[in-house]
C-alpha cells in the first residue's frame, strides 16, 4: 500500500497498521481526507465529503443518489447525521498501484466534483446570508464567487431585527463533519 501511495505521489499519514489517510488536494474543496483501511479481505476507503444538508434535503439526497449511479468503486453515503462521505469496499486481491491511483482519482473527482452543487443545494440560504453580511460590511467576496447566481441583489439582506445576519461562528462549516458527540 504504501509503494502504491508513493507511486501516486499522493500525501499521507500512517495513523495504525494498515491505516492510512491520504490528503487529496481539490479546486473547489480544499483537501478532501480519504481513510484507507487495510482489513483481512477487503480495503476499505472512507472520505468526508460536506456535513449533512440545513435545507432541501430531498434534492440533495436525489442528486446524491443519481451521480452513485456513475461512480465506480465508491458511491455516496450519509451518516446519522447526514454528513456526506464517499465509501468503498474492494476485495484485496485487485489492490493493485494503479488501482489504489484509479480509486484516489475517483475519490477526488466525485468529492471536489460535487463540492459546490452540494452546498448550493443544502446550504443556499445560509450562502446568501453570508453573501449579504460580507457586501454589508465591505468584506472580500473572492471565495463565494463559484455561488455569484446566491448573490442578493442589495447588499446587506436584512433580518428580522433589521440588520444582516453575521455567519455563526460557533457552527461547523459545511466542509467539516459534526462532532460525534
Amino acid at each position: 500500500m504504501e509503494r502504491a501511495l508513493r507511486e501516486a505521489e499522493a500525501e499521507f499519514e500512517q495513523p495504525g497498521e494498515g491505516h492510512y489517510v491520504v490528503t487529496l488536494p481539490g479546486t473547489r474543496k480544499l483537501a478532501t481526507a480519504c481513510s484507507l483501511l487495510l482489513g483481512d479481505h477487503t480495503l476499505s476507503v472512507n472520505a468526508f465529503v460536506v456535513r449533512g444538508a440545513d435545507e432541501n434535503h430531498e434534492n440533495v439526497y436525489r442528486w446524491l443518489l443519481e451521480r452513485n449511479a456513475r461512480l465506480a468503486g465508491i458511491a455516496f453515503a450519509i451518516d446519522a447525521h447526514g454528513d456526506v462521505y464517499l465509501v468503498g469496499r474492494l476485495p484485496l486481491a485487485s489492490v493493485t498501484a494503479a488501482e489504489v491511483d484509479r480509486l484516489l482519482g475517483t475519490v477526488l473527482d466525485a468529492a471536489d466534483g460535487s463540492f459546490n452543487t452540494l452546498l448550493e443545494l443544502g446550504f443556499a440560504t445560509s450562502i446568501r446570508r453570508e453573501w449579504a453580511w460580507r457586501l454589508k460590511r465591505g468584506e472580500p467576496t473572492f471565495n463565494l464567487a463559484a455561488f455569484e447566481r446566491l448573490r442578493p441583489e442589495e447588499p446587506g439582506e436584512p433580518d428580522e431585527a433589521g440588520e444582516p445576519s453575521a455567519p455563526d461562528p460557533q457552527s461547523p462549516g459545511p466542509d467539516r463533519p459534526r462532532s460525534k458527540d
